[in-house]
């Protein structure tokens, strides 16, 4: 386990099929179809907006 995430909280999210379909379209389109670094993506933009 990585010592820097000890002590952090965990999240956990339910995706809806929709939601999923546009993380693999990211995923493929910008990630080499790696859907983690696609919701990482996703979640930037989310914070961003949320703090305007």
């Amino acid at each position: 386990m990585n010592q820097d995430l000890l002590g952090m909280d965990s999240v956990t999210l339910e995706f809806t099929d929709e939601e999923l379909e546009q993380i693999d379209e990211i995923a493929f389109a910008h990630h080499r179809e790696n859907r983690d670094a696609a919701i990482r993506d996703l979640l930037d933009e989310w914070l961003k907006d949320r703090n305007k």
